[in-house]
């Protein structure tokens, strides 16, 4: 039993100085379920003006709103939104953070990007449009 605990210090040892570093990002959404990233790019690289609505989905994937137009033709919504913190910790123990103690003087920002990518489809389904804004702040 007394072996025990001088092998799980030894392990939070290893931990704790596995984990220094000056400083470290964590992005809050992820792409999930195999939901590729959206950029800019992207939409440059794959969207195009007579596109079929089948090549817009396997481009982009899924979109976050469906409507229609007031011809009823659809519209495709895609809102993306990406949050990053970056902790940086003076004394170089951003490790000790990660486990639930921060200490006094560690300074954290915070930024966001957005990216909405809106696609018009004409009453054959195919891109008669598409417009994107990204912004970051």
């Amino acid at each position: 039993m007394r072996g025990f605990g001088v092998v799980a210090i030894g392990e939070l040892a290893v931990l704790a100085l596995a984990g220094c570093s000056a400083n470290t990002q964590t992005v809050l959404r992820p792409p999930e379920n195999g939901e590729q990233r959206l950029t800019v790019g992207t939409v440059q690289r794959e969207i195009h003006k007579g596109m079929a609505a089948a090549g817009v989905a396997e481009a982009l994937g899924a979109p976050n709103i469906v409507t229609t137009d007031e011809q009823g033709r659809e519209v495709w919504i895609y809102d993306r939104i990406a949050t990053e913190r970056v902790y940086v910790d003076e004394s170089g123990y951003a490790g000790l953070i990660l486990m639930g103690y921060a200490r006094q003087g560690a300074a954290s920002s915070v930024s966001q990007r957005t990216l909405t990518v809106i696609v018009k489809f004409d009453g054959e389904k195919r891109v008669r449009d598409y417009a994107y804004h990204a912004s970051r702040f």
